[in-house]
């Protein structure tokens, strides 16, 4: 199970780096009119015409992924073991028998002070 969550973990970093990437390289929609004004900043990665298609819909995708990797990881974060019911159980049974002690002294400085 623990490589199955190591798979998806991974999948969802890969996704989400990807989406980064995607996000950064696409074409924002105000650089059109500072185009129009001449700042030559128009144009994009893989032209003019199939550029948003493609990229949005590659991050479309990406994020798709990005959120079934995130639930399914939240699926396997909530599974509880077989073997008990309470993490506190667990404790409990583990934990070693208290050992008997000397009686403690006490915890203030008044029976060390001097009466009159």
């Amino acid at each position: 199970m623990s490589y199955l969550v190591t798979i998806i973990l991974t999948v969802q970093m890969l996704a989400a780096i990807a989406m980064i990437g995607l996000i950064l390289v696409q074409h924002g929609k105000g650089a059109d009119m500072g185009a129009a004004f001449g700042s030559g900043g128009s144009g994009s990665l893989f032209g003019a015409s199939g550029s948003a298609n493609f990229l949005s819909r590659t991050t479309a995708v990406c994020a798709t992924v990005f959120f079934v990797c995130t639930l399914a990881l939240a699926y396997f974060g909530n599974l509880r073991p077989t073997g008990s019911s309470s993490v506190l159980q667990d404790a409990t049974v583990a934990a070693p028998a208290p050992v008997a002690s000397a009686p403690a002294a006490p915890a203030s400085g008044a029976a060390q002070i001097p009466a009159n």
